[in-house]
């Protein structure tokens, strides 16, 4: 039984998700052998959860990279991230919250929770784990997998593996341990889990939905994954309802807010931000009731203004018609409430995958009946009555539909719906205007920190997946 391990660590933790920490800051501290106090690991699962939350669904990480490049927003001012320009605050935060503090975070309480003898908590660390590296992999690409999270054992400069072949497996191999360990053995504190109030049998569905989606994003790149996606529909773990999705609630106050109402609101920067004209047209052209939560109507909402989008990548906006913010719609008010949630993964975008799962031949069913499905989800889980004008065409013209439809539910959900842009390439999205690249970004740079502190094996991965800027592929993209 380990004594209090990580003590220092635990003390300074709190709900509130605290951006700051690496490798080097979780060594033993001295300790009375004599003392039989044990740390709980359910101390670390707050702020694993509200840090992915706060990371991914940040103002400016999803905010400005995912949501403006896939152009479902747009800003009317300071929008050199539209042209493709991104803050490298950005690039190096985003690795820096979900490598070293999250993933690292989650590990430790994976082996506080074993030791104690807590399935189910142990269990949540591991999903919890491989999330974070399926994000940090999707956004980057090749990333330390066998050799991560291993600075207390003199590991700090891990060597980088390459995302098809190690770290995808590594990440499948960890919700199937994860899935195996939510078994009803042991508890998790409701008082700590800010999604599921301590349900293990929902963490559970969520390890199977997870995994649909990681497989799903595998198949693209050549991936079989067609018998490993019928034994989770078989299984009977996938989520069923919009009540099952894996979401983080946010409180009604800074600093536990929805970020984008401490940023925007808060910050009184809610008119440096519109909707994109392609995501508008779309939803205007198919009727789709969810437009009147997504967006502000010009002028604001009972203004009968209506809805107009902006043109993504303008450099000079502000001698444009687009640069005035009263000419465009505005983010919807629900999504800048104080406790809109982030979500990890919604029950229309399973649905919708499914939809493309059986369409593909992957798995039983009907493709049309899980299209309908995942629109009636997102329609619900907005707020709303109807759904778009839109009858399934199955086939490649099916096929499309699909991929139109994630593009639409995963509004304000900023990274996930770039990667799965970048997996399906539809819609058929223009390059910014004014743009400074060649094409949509398919990733992030690597840090600047680990140009310095780990050269040799950044070097090293450049070398395998190629040059190291915003336009190299990844492997399993469009």
């Amino acid at each position: 039984m380990k004594k209090l391990k990580y003590l220092i660590l635990l003390i300074a933790l709190s709900p509130v998700f605290m951006i700051t920490g690496c490798d080097s800051g979780f060594e033993e501290v001295n300790s009375n052998p004599n003392d039989p106090s044990e740390v709980p690991a359910e101390l670390l699962l707050a702020g694993v959860i509200r840090g992915t939350g706060n990371t991914v669904h940040s103002a400016f990480n999803g905010g400005e990279t995912g949501s403006c490049w896939v152009q479902h927003l747009g800003k009317p001012i300071y929008n050199t991230n539209e042209l493709y320009i991104p803050r490298q605050t950005t690039i190096d935060g985003v690795w820096q919250n979900l490598y070293n503090v999250v993933a690292k975070d989650a590990a430790i309480m994976e082996e506080l929770a074993n030791e104690q003898g807590n399935d189910n908590l142990e269990g949540v660390a591991i999903l919890l784990k491989a999330n974070a590296f399926h994000v940090l992999t999707d956004i980057y690409g090749n990333i330390p997998m066998s050799e991560a999270l291993q600075g207390d054992a003199g590991i700090i400069t891990p060597i980088y593996d390459d995302s098809e072949t190690v770290v995808y497996p590594a990440i499948l191999a960890m919700l199937d341990k994860a899935m195996s360990l939510l078994n009803g053995n042991g508890t998790i504190d409701a008082s700590q889990d800010l999604m599921y109030g301590g349900d293990w049998t929902l963490w559970k569905k969520f390890a199977a939905s997870l995994k649909f989606k990681v497989l799903m994003r595998a198949a693209s790149g050549g991936y079989d994954a067609a018998g490993q996606l019928t034994a989770l529909v078989n299984s009977g773990n996938l989520f069923s309802s919009n009540d099952d999705e894996a979401k983080l609630v946010y409180l009604a106050a800074a600093p536990n807010a929805n970020p984008f109402f401490e940023t925007l609101v808060n910050g009184g920067r809610d008119t440096e931000w519109c909707l994109g004209e392609e995501l508008v047209n779309y939803m205007l052209n198919t009727a789709d009731p969810r437009i009147s939560v997504y967006a502000q109507e010009v002028g604001g909402d009972g203004s009968g203004g209506g809805y107009v989008g902006k043109p993504a990548g303008i450099r000079d906006i502000g001698s444009s018609f687009y640069g005035d913010s009263n000419n465009v719609s505005l983010i919807g008010t629900k999504y800048l409430e104080a406790e809109q949630p982030y979500y990890f993964m919604t029950y229309a975008h399973l649905s919708l995958l499914m939809a493309e799962a059986a369409e593909k031949g992957y798995i039983g069913g009907n493709a049309g009946d899980f299209f309908n499905q995942g629109i009636a989800a997102s329609v619900a889980d907005n707020g709303v009555t109807g759904a778009p004008v839109i009858t399934y065409a199955g086939g490649t013209d099916g096929l499309t539909q699909i991929a139109e439809q994630i593009w639409v539910a995963l509004y304000m959900q900023g990274l996930e719906s770039w990667a799965e842009w970048r997996r399906t390439g539809i819609p058929a999205l223009p390059l910014a205007i004014d743009a400074v690249e060649s094409s949509i970004p398919s990733r992030y740079n690597y840090p600047l920190s680990q140009q310095s502190l780990n050269n040799e094996n950044y070097t090293a991965a450049v070398a395998a997946q190629g040059t190291d800027n915003l336009t190299t592929p990844l492997w399993w993209q469009n």
